[in-house]
């Protein structure tokens, strides 16, 4: 099911989803994307989704579905990769890769808890440009008794695929909050990364 419109709400998609402020610069020009391109990857990102929280699956079998979804639609490495933060410049190339792996199910997780409170509102796609080396797709998401908010999906081609990596919510920047979150999670554990990657598959 493709569509461009995502059932969501305010609290669970701002709160939960996003906390921090900065930008990821990619230094390559995504040549081969267009501005359709990017439109139509971001419509079915969400028309996934929605198809998924309506399904009448349990929250905890919805947890696949959204790893899937995020595998499928979203730059992963580079989003895990931001999400390490500094600590990725010393992990080994073995690390990385699990780290990723971990991360996937985490953030899958994460969301798809979530996802269950988005009922009440929708958020459909409205325009794309081209930002530098990537193309942002600009949505409106509206909300019952809220006004409508900002959401801004910034797409790339840069990994060979048409991908998402990073999600702009009235200008709060998912990167940033997921790099402060990881970090946190890592200094608890003295910054080992084997103990990070661990864990991660419990929370």
């Amino acid at each position: 099911m493709a569509t461009d419109k995502l059932i969501i709400t305010r609290r669970g998609f701002g709160i939960g989803l996003v906390g921090g402020a900065a930008a990821l610069a990619l230094p390559l020009p995504a040549v081969a994307l267009t501005v359709d391109q990017a439109k139509s990857l971001v419509g079915k990102a969400v028309g996934d989704v929605n198809a998924t929280i309506n399904s009448g699956k349990s929250e905890k079998a919805m947890f696949g579905d959204f790893e899937r979804i995020f595998r499928n639609y979203a730059d992963v490495p580079v989003i895990a990769r931001s999400a390490l933060g500094t600590a990725a410049r010393s992990a080994s190339a073995a690390q990385l890769s699990a780290f990723t792996k971990a991360y996937q199910g985490y953030i899958a997780r994460k969301y798809g808890r979530r996802f269950r409170e988005f009922i009440g509102g929708e958020i459909s796609v409205t325009d794309a440009r081209a930002v530098k080396s990537y193309f942002e797709v600009i949505s409106m998401a509206k909300l019952r008794g809220e006004s409508p908010f900002d959401v801004r999906w910034h797409v790339s081609d840069k990994s060979g695929k048409n991908l998402f990596f990073n999600i702009i919510i009235e200008g709060v920047n998912m990167l940033a909050s997921e790099r402060a979150e990881i970090g946190a999670l890592l200094d608890k554990r003295r910054g080992n990364i084997d103990a990070l990657i661990e864990d991660m598959g419990k929370l």
